[in-house]
This record gives structure tokens, sequence and C-alpha cells, in this order.
């Protein structure tokens, strides 16, 4: 018998964001990248954890089972997580791959109700170079190209040029990840506008950072691009109590290349990191 269910919450702007639970066990809540949806991102990686817990999967706005709204901004994002957080009426772990880390990491430091933080991947935008810049916005820039052109999936596999190595796309390609989330490609366009046009601090910002009380493990694969080893140390440096973990002949992709070994990282972190005071 499956134990798949859903979780609704309705956020303060009238949103429904939904996401499908699976297992039994301490919360944890799964933050999506910006490209596929809570269901995509994780498929592979959940079924080696539902034994030991209960694993939600909401959607971004606009995707998966959430409803749509204009309103896609950063900040509304990360409400979004915490009023997902704050209807789970116990303090909870949050794992979130790439963006999702981002907003994770910022929920955890408005609220309570985070229990400990599994960041794989995260990215710090303040440390960009010029040509960390330039390799991210000639993606953005092709996959906008691309979706203007209907071209939805190949708009999706241009973006992840970036942040994916030659194993990622591999990989993704052969899971049809591109196909099944181009129809999110308009939604992934609008974040990266509103990142753009964003006044205030962002996630990575170290006042965000350090005003985070809960444990963080930032997870980096050895294979992914050196700036998301930079990005990852820029989170360890900042945040209070925070470690850092390899994971071995990974990429950016790590939920769907290493989902067992990732697992494993994520099992060890926080049977620890959930243990009653």
């Amino acid at each position: 018998m499956s134990t798949q269910r859903t979780h609704y919450v309705t956020t303060t702007d009238g949103v429904t964001i939904g996401g499908t639970v699976h297992g039994q066990g301490p919360p944890l809540v799964f933050l999506q990248g910006v490209i596929g949806d809570g269901d995509l991102d994780f498929q592979a990686l959940v079924p080696h954890l539902t034994g030991r817990f209960t694993c939600h999967l909401p959607s971004m706005r606009g995707r998966g089972l959430s409803g749509d709204h204009p309103d896609l901004s950063i900040g509304r994002q990360i409400e979004d997580v915490i009023e997902y957080l704050d209807s789970m009426q116990e303090p909870t772990g949050l794992v979130g791959w790439s963006g999702g880390a981002n907003f994770g990491l910022a929920a955890a430091a408005q609220t309570d109700a985070v229990a400990a933080v599994a960041a794989i991947e995260p990215v710090a935008n303040s440390q960009m170079d010029e040509q960390e810049q330039a390799a991210l916005g000639g993606a953005v820039a092709r996959a906008g190209e691309l979706a203007a052109e209907g071209n939805l999936a190949a708009a999706m596999r241009a973006f992840a040029d970036y942040p994916f190595n030659d194993d990622d796309i591999a990989a993704a390609e052969a899971a049809g990840y591109f196909e099944a989330s181009a129809r999110y490609a308009p939604k992934m366009l609008k974040l990266f506008q509103h990142l753009r046009e964003h006044e205030g601090p962002l996630p990575d910002d170290p006042v965000v950072l350090g005003a985070i009380s809960a444990p963080v493990q930032v997870l980096h694969g050895t294979d992914s691009r050196p700036f998301m080893t930079t990005s990852a140390q820029h989170v360890v440096d900042h945040a209070p109590n925070a470690t850092t973990r390899e994971m071995p002949g990974a990429g950016h992709a790590a939920p769907l290349t290493h989902p067992e070994a990732l697992a494993e990282a994520l099992t060890e972190f926080f049977s620890v990191a959930q243990q009653p005071v």
C-alpha cells in the first residue's frame, strides 16, 4: 500500500502551496531547485529516506500542486517556505537544493520552526566575479531565447549547462528531466528577473546567514563547478553552526546522480540534528 499523501497550505496572499508527502518519521521538507519541481527533483532520492523520515515535497508557486500568482519574488518565495514550515507544528528539518538551498537558509534565519538545514550546493550570488556572472547570465539569456521560440525543454537544457557537468546532463536527459520540467521554463525565467530586481539582502548575505541558529550542513560535489565550493565555504564562514560535507564524484545534480550517497549523508546529519535536546 502506498503511503503517499498531500499537504496544502494557503499563504497570506491567497496562494495554495501543495506538496506530496511520503514515508513516516521525523519531518523533512525538501525545497526544489529553480528548474524543476519537488517531485521531479527528489524522485530518485526520497525512496531512500521514507523508512526513516516523513518527506514533504512542496512545489514552488506556479508549479506542481501549487497555485499560481504573478508575485514570484525572492522574498515571497521565502515567505511561502516559512508558512509551509509553520503548518507542520513542530521543528522540521529542511533540505534545499541549489536555489532551494538559498531559500531554506533564508527561512531558517527568520523562524524557529527549523530544526536543522541541509543545503545541497547553495549559490552565493554575492561571491560571483565577472566571469561567473557572465556564465550565469549567458545561460539565462540562451534559455530565454529558446523559450521565446517555444523550445521549452531545450531552454531548460541550455540553462542547465551552467550549473551541471556532463554527467549531470546525461543523467538528467536519461531521466527525462528537461522534458518534464519544460512547462516551468517561464516560471524559472521570471524568477531570475525577480532576482535581478531584488532589493535588500539576498539569502547568502552574511547578516542573513549569521542569524541562523539551527545546525547547517552544506553538501557539495567534488566534481561540481569551483564556484560551488566557494559558495559552500561562504555559507560555512558566516552561518554560526555550519559544517561541510563533500560528495565524492558528484556534480551539482547530486539528487539526480547520487541519491543513495546523498540519502546516507542526510540520514546521518538529521538523525543527530533532530534529536530532542
